[in-house]
């Protein structure tokens, strides 16, 4: 049928519904502190309980990051365009903020769903079928490359520490100790985030709904 031959309400209405289901598949608990459900065993509903409020907490006080990156941003312009006094720290304080942001919000963002994924086939599958398929990803693909992921970055930031590295790119030539030191902190918390989504996609897989 074309779409527009449909009248005004039942469009509007089928949008919603296509809306919500997606907001579904991508954010399938949208409160962390929410009840599981009670048929899980206490060692899968615990550390899930433990970890995605531990996500919960770390998004909170990590998005705060916002407000002195902002802060850096409207003084580098206001000095600079009013008071012709641009700064040398500004645009480094901005992206290593931003960077930072990025990077420790992104074990909040995996409890939340909100990571990038092309399922436009896999939210037509059985519940069972897609807590078969996250489960076998994870084990396979997710923890093996992350903690992958760990290893490097930890070497990275250590020997920025230990060099007393400098960002060499600018004048104000920061210290980059602080912001690589966010690279293995970032695999750290996606792999705490990692263990909780398991657990679920075993649930899914065994009891054929998401928790």
């Amino acid at each position: 049928r074309c779409p527009s031959r449909e009248p005004p309400a039942r469009r509007h209405a089928g949008a919603r519904m296509v809306d919500f289901a997606d907001e579904l598949i991508a954010e399938r608990r949208s409160d962390p502190t929410g009840k599981l459900p009670d048929d899980m065993p206490g060692w899968m509903a615990v550390p899930i309980r433990w970890i995605d409020w531990f996500s919960l907490w770390t998004g909170r006080i990590v998005c705060w990051l916002i407000v002195p990156m902002f802060g850096a941003m409207v003084y580098e312009v206001i000095g600079r365009h009013f008071f012709n006094a641009p700064t040398l720290w500004a645009y480094d304080i901005s992206r290593m903020l931003y960077g930072a942001l990025f990077m420790l919000g992104a074990g909040y963002a995996l409890s939340k769903g909100v990571h990038i994924r092309a399922d436009f086939i896999y939210r037509n599958w059985p519940v069972k079928a897609q807590g078969w398929v996250d489960l076998v990803l994870y084990l396979v693909f997710y923890f093996p490359s992350i903690a992958l992921f760990l290893w490097a970055s930890w070497d990275f930031a250590w020997m920025a520490w230990v060099r007393s590295e400098r960002g060499m790119d600018t004048a104000w030539m920061p210290y980059m100790g602080p912001i690589k030191s966010a690279l293995p902190a970032c695999a750290i918390l996606l792999l705490l985030q990692g263990v909780s989504e398991t657990l679920k996609s075993l649930y899914a897989a065994t009891r054929g709904r998401w928790p």
